[in-house]
């Protein structure tokens, strides 16, 4: 999978086809016509409510996408509080590593393509999850 560039009315659509679910449910689901839905498997983004929507109907999260992009692509510095101003958000203690996340990153020191050290300074992991890994994966 591709966390890079996503495009999620691909992803809906390659879920759709995995469940099999028929076009008349989605398209009552949603209140629109097959043309809408068609519209929306062209969509290279959606709006966030579509997207919750999508989630339900196919149980599938598609928001643990673009979760796994910003663990991988986002700068080391944006999971930092800059000063010691706090937020009313909430904070979330630990990144969520799927195993196509797990697996993407040991490909990348397999293959020679990036070293640990490399991987620990981009992806911000730390060296004892990482070795973790790669004793599991052996």
């Amino acid at each position: 999978m591709n966390f890079k560039n996503i495009h999620i009315g691909q992803m809906i659509e390659k879920r759709i086809a995995e469940s099999g679910i028929e076009l008349s449910r989605i398209c009552n689901f949603f209140k629109c016509t097959k043309e809408e839905i068609q519209k929306m498997y062209q969509a290279k983004s959606l709006d966030t409510e579509v997207l919750l929507r999508w989630s339900k109907l196919l149980e599938y999260d598609f928001f643990r996408i673009y979760s796994q992009h910003l663990i991988l692509y986002a700068p080391p510095s944006a999971g930092k509080e800059k000063g010691n101003k706090k937020s009313n958000l909430p904070r979330f203690r630990k990144n969520i590593y799927t195993k196509e996340v797990i697996d993407f990153i040991i490909e990348q020191i397999e293959t020679g393509e990036m070293t640990k050290n490399e991987v620990m300074a981009r992806y911000n992991i730390p060296k004892t999850t990482l070795y973790k890994w790669i004793s599991k994966h052996k």
